[in-house]
């Protein structure tokens, strides 16, 4: 019975086929059955609006357990919303933000943080997805001259959008860097869980235990519906966090169901067991992939992420059976992902589908 006491039934019809699987995206995937029960689990009744709820609450709880004793969850509904406003957060309008030239807030975020956010996005060219302090200092200077955007934060991905990762010392090196030039570090944690899998470490290790100031945490990447969130580490350097997220269009009016999604995955372990299988996935893929002749594997596999070379002819025949996307079309590169959902059968057709093709 539904909560209005009548029988349970909908007009909706089911579009897809549910048993098919892709390597585009890993946002491809559904809501993990947990995170599904989750939410059933949060309907019904009323619950005060906007924040001011039960599960909201108790979100600010779990992620002090990862994150330290003064860190607050703000949820948002994505996490193009989370980087925005984050970074906002910590610029003046006159603020600038040094980035890797491949981050996603420069190449896929559609120049929201330009355009929405008002920020300028200082960019260096990385052979690997990651900055470093020297790569930092390409763009770390001017900070008196009225003619040039102040650089302000420095922006890390974690894991990069190359599938690479960051060890703990990186950033703290990176994080001591920014703060002695006066700048704030933050962490787009869109595949955060993936990046503590692979590392094998919590999340704190390579965040607050190292000096990172603020992160957008990621839910949607790893078996959430919808929404994501920014969490503030270093309450000093942050400003008006809750009239920016109204201001930039984040703030849901039913955040429960954003806020239950999250603990779901944070309260326990779900978030690390999506992660580890996301991960072991991609293993399995690329070992596959390397083992084509003709294929060759561009970066090393330390997400759920696999770059890979390949003729372009296969590639589009390739897509006819399996969706992904061509990361540098002109060279050939494509990019694999892998989820929480993505099976072992699934890799093993995808290889024999690319070993076929390719021995055409």
């Amino acid at each position: 019975m539904n909560p209005l006491g009548e029988e349970r039934k909908t007009d909706a019809r089911r579009h897809h086929d549910p048993a098919y699987q892709g390597f585009a995206s890993d946002n491809y995937a559904g809501g993990h059955p947990e995170v599904m029960a989750a939410l059933a689990l949060a309907n019904g009744g009323h619950q005060v609006a906007y924040g001011g709820d039960e599960y909201t609450d108790h979100l600010q709880q779990i992620i002090r357990s990862h994150f330290g004793p003064t860190a607050e969850a703000f949820p948002v509904f994505n996490g193009t919303g989370a980087n925005v406003v984050a970074l906002q957060a910590v610029t003046d309008r006159w603020g600038a933000v040094i980035c890797a030239e491949s981050a996603h807030i420069h190449v896929d975020e559609g120049g929201a943080p330009e355009r929405m956010g008002g920020l300028k996005l200082l960019t260096v060219p990385t052979p690997d997805g990651k900055l470093t302090p020297e790569l930092i200092d390409q763009q770390a200077y001017g900070w008196d001259d009225e003619h040039r955007a102040m650089p302000q934060v420095v922006s890390i991905t974690q894991s990069t959008e190359l599938g690479t990762l960051y060890t703990p010392q990186e950033i703290r090196a990176i994080c001591e860097h920014a703060h002695e030039r006066g700048m704030t570090v933050h962490l787009d944690g869109s595949r955060i869980s993936n990046a503590a899998a692979s590392l094998d470490v919590p999340m704190r290790t390579f965040t607050n235990a190292v000096g990172v100031d603020i992160l957008s945490l990621g839910g949607t990447k790893n078996g959430a519906l919808f929404g994501e969130a920014v969490v503030v580490l270093d309450q000093d350097r942050v400003r008006h966090m809750k009239h920016l997220r109204k201001l930039s269009m984040q703030l849901h009016s039913k955040m429960r169901f954003i806020s239950v999604q999250l603990e779901a995955l944070f309260a326990k372990d779900l978030w690390l067991r999506n992660a580890r299988h996301a991960n072991e996935m991609a293993q399995r893929l690329a070992e596959g992939a390397r083992a084509v002749d003709g294929v060759e594997v561009l970066y090393p596999v330390q997400a759920n992420g696999v770059f890979a070379r390949l003729p372009h002819d296969v590639s589009e025949r390739l897509m006819k059976k399996y969706r992904f996307y061509f990361w540098d079309e002109a060279a050939g590169d494509v990019r694999w992902m892998c989820a929480f959902d993505t099976r072992e059968e699934d890799v093993d057709s995808f290889v024999a589908a690319l070993k076929e093709e390719m021995a055409r």
